[in-house]
């Protein structure tokens, strides 16, 4: 693909993956899931593909959904069985970035904004603190991923269908359109903030029904 000649070698591996269309985004989705970072690969691939292939957009947004969610309950399971001390151990107390400690003060609101907002963060290691702590349990937390994936990836594709090679320009030069970036920046906190909101008030009402019973 014409995109990916003279670009770094991590966008070689995302183009690798592009060659193989719906079935590579999918596989790409998958470890995009993982603690691997890709830093929004599979929004990129997702976007190029969209943009560049005759196919259907939502065909691409399903498939990036799809090897997301199995992506993410891997990483769950993975983490449930290694526990908190393991995953602890691994990202270390020093890190400058504490997924682990964001997740035990954000909780589900971490998880939703995360999942949800097209931003470069390592969301595997959320993915894995959930896992660890085993909050939300899976059927939840499986349900948070489709439905925050699916938003998130059928508003990427579609709006690669309506701009198409425009969005190239974007991903080639986005030093050029920073005001997107500090878009997705508050983007990211209202949607962290929602999920905030709504973990203290579910809390609320829990305590509310238990000094009732």
């Amino acid at each position: 693909m014409r995109f990916f000649q003279g670009v770094p070698h991590r966008n070689r591996t995302t183009a690798a993956f592009a060659h193989f269309g719906a079935f590579g985004l999918f596989a790409f989705a998958v470890l995009d899931s993982s603690p691997i970072p890709t830093f929004g690969g599979a929004d990129i691939l997702t976007i190029i593909l969209v943009a560049t292939r005759p196919h259907p957009w939502y065909e691409f947004a399903a498939a990036a959904t799809a090897g997301s969610v199995v992506g993410a309950y891997i990483t769950y399971r993975l983490a449930r069985k290694a526990g908190r001390a393991y995953l602890t151990s691994k990202v270390g107390k020093g890190s400058a970035f504490k997924p682990l400690a964001l997740y035990e003060k954000w909780g589900t609101g971490a998880l939703i904004a995360s999942t949800a907002v097209p931003f470069p963060l390592p969301t595997g290691i959320f993915f894995a603190a959930a896992g660890a702590s085993g909050q939300p349990r899976a059927r939840t937390f499986l349900t948070i991923v489709a439905v925050c994936r699916g938003i998130r990836y059928s508003v990427l594709a579609l709006v690669a269908h309506l701009y198409g090679r425009h969005i190239i320009r974007i991903l080639r030069h986005p030093a050029q359109y920073w005001h997107w970036l500090l878009f997705f920046a508050a983007a990211f906190v209202g949607v962290a903030s929602i999920g905030i909101w709504y973990r203290r008030s579910a809390a609320a009402s829990a305590g509310t029904e238990s000094a009732v019973s």
